[in-house]
């Protein structure tokens, strides 16, 4: 009976124990920030594969936006540009996120470039576009049996990709090229001509 308690309380104080070094072993790791890119007061930080964009204000640190970022992407080339449109303090911010997808018979290269623009002073988001362009190289098999293939290649190309020009006016190119502008009283990117994006 002495032996059963004794074993009893031995496994009690080990488990206690065990588990008391997990909390403080997790409680010391903390959150760590990869530095993108600074412009200004903006700076571009990657945060536990989200893309956070801050505004340091008078030693105040304020998250502007976030936008998540798939773990199997890496994040690249990030830029943010500050520009004038229509006598308005605007910032471009960019960046590309790259991965791959791949099976036995497909290999997809997947690259997207992000392009936003802000007013900062309003907290005000003026335009956005994504681009995607995915390289795709499959092995396709041309009989039955599968004893005969090739590889084919192919380029799949979603949304259009956009280009500031110095006027701080955009264009927006697909299948057909857009040129549009910055209006001040709406806030928004306007199509050159009238009609609003």
């Amino acid at each position: 009976m002495k032996k059963t308690l004794l074993l009893i309380a031995l496994a009690l104080i080990t488990t206690v124990g065990y588990s008391q070094k997990k909390k403080k072993s997790g409680s010391n790791s903390k959150t760590t920030s990869e530095v993108l890119a600074k412009t200004d007061n903006l700076s571009a930080e990657l945060v536990k594969n989200e893309f956070h964009l801050y505004l340091n204000e008078g030693g105040k640190k304020e998250v502007l936006f976030t936008r998540p970022i798939d773990a199997k992407r890496k994040l690249s080339e990030c830029k943010i540009t500050s520009f004038k449109a229509k006598d308005t303090q605007l910032y471009y911010i960019s960046w590309i996120e790259k991965g791959t997808v791949k099976t036995n018979l497909k290999t997809e290269d997947i690259t997207s470039v992000v392009s936003e623009i802000w007013e900062v002073s309003t907290k005000t988001q003026v335009a956005a576009n994504t681009q995607t362009t995915t390289n795709i190289t499959e092995k396709v098999f041309l009989d039955a049996s599968k004893e005969v293939s090739e590889t084919q290649q192919r380029k799949r190309s979603e949304g259009s990709e956009f280009k500031l020009l110095p006027n701080g006016d955009a264009i927006l190119k697909g299948k057909a090229e857009n040129k549009y502008t910055y209006d001040p009283v709406t806030k928004k990117y306007v199509l050159a001509g009238g009609k609003k994006k």
